[in-house]
C-alpha cells in the first residue's frame, strides 16, 4: 500500500496525525475500494466471531468517510466514528444522516473525543494501528473501553499472496514478522482472514491499485492480476480489557 509503512514509521514522530496517502486525496476511489473489499464477508464475519458487537458500543477509529458505520449500526446499541481528517468527517456526517445511534466526530487515534470507559468494542480497519509507534492510540482505547471490552484491529497481512508481497516491494522496510511480533507482546491475539477484492469493471481495478501503491509497483500488480477481482490477507488483532482493571 502506497505510504503504508511510511505512515506507520512516521507515527512515532511527536505529531497527532499522519496523513493518510489513499484516501484523503483520493476520496471517490476509496469508495470504490472500499465497496470492492471482503466481497464474500469473510472480514466481517471474522470480527463477530472474535467480539460480537450486537447490543454495544462501537467505536470506529480512523473511520475515513464512515463507510463501515452502517454495518455496525445494523445490531449495535451505538456508534461512534472517529476520524481526523475533516473532509472525511464532513462525508462520514452525510452517510450516517438517517442513522439513529450513529455519530462522526472529529479526532486522532492519541486523543479520542469520548468518555473514560464508554465503549465495548473499539474497532480500527488499515488505520492508524501499523505496529511500533502505535502505542499511544492502544493507550487511548484502553482508557475508553469498558472493563472487558475489546480492541480490534484489522490490518493487512505481509505475508499473504499476492498483495502482501506488493506492500512489502512497496517499502522494504516493512518486516511483517517484526509487526505481528508487536502485536503479540502487547496482548493481541491473531487470526488470519483471506478475503477477495471483486470489482465491477477493470478500469476500477487499475485505478484502486494506483492510489495504494507506488508507479512501479502498481504496473506490476496490475499484469499480475488479469480478471476483475485477487485474494487479499487480511490479520485480526483483538485484545480484551480485563474486567477487574482499575483505571
Amino acid at each position: 500500500m502506497k505510504g503504508f509503512v511510511r505512515a506507520a514509521l512516521a507515527a512515532v514522530r511527536p505529531v497527532d496525525v499522519v496523513p493518510s496517502p489513499n484516501i484523503w486525496h483520493w476520496p471517490e476511489v476509496y469508495e470504490i475500494e472500499n465497496r470492492a473489499q471482503d466481497a464474500g464477508g469473510a472480514i466481517w464475519a471474522a470480527l463477530r466471531a472474535e467480539c460480537d458487537w450486537t447490543g454495544l458500543d462501537v467505536v470506529d477509529v480512523g473511520c475515513g468517510t464512515g463507510f463501515h458505520l452502517p454495518m455496525f449500526s445494523e445490531t449495535a446499541r451505538s456508534v461512534v466514528g472517529v476520524e481526523p481528517h475533516q473532509p472525511l468527517v464532513v462525508r462520514a456526517r452525510q452517510r450516517i444522516a438517517d442513522l439513529p445511534g450513529v455519530r462522526a466526530l472529529s479526532g486522532p487515534a492519541q486523543r479520542l473525543p469520548l468518555p473514560d470507559a464508554s465503549a465495548d468494542l473499539v474497532h480500527a480497519r488499515t488505520a492508524y494501528f501499523f505496529g511500533p509507534g502505535c502505542e499511544p492510540g492502544l493507550q487511548e482505547a484502553d482508557r475508553v473501553l469498558r472493563p472487558g471490552g475489546a480492541l480490534a484491529i484489522v490490518d493487512l497481512d505481509g505475508t499473504a499472496e499476492p498483495y502482501g508481497p506488493w506492500l512489502c516491494a512497496d517499502e522494504p522496510r516493512y518486516n511483517p514478522a517484526a509487526v505481528e511480533k508487536f502485536f503479540a507482546d502487547n496482548g493481541f491475539s491473531l487470526r488470519r482472514i483471506v478475503a477477495e477484492w471483486r470489482f465491477e469493471r477493470r478500469e476500477d481495478l487499475e485505478a484502486v491499485l494506483r492510489i495504494e501503491f507506488s508507479e512501479k509497483v502498481a504496473d506490476r500488480a496490475i499484469a499480475a492480476t488479469p480478471g476483475l477481482s485477487f485474494p487479499v490477507g487480511y490479520r485480526l488483532h483483538v485484545r480484551r480489557k480485563p474486567a477487574g482493571l482499575i483505571v
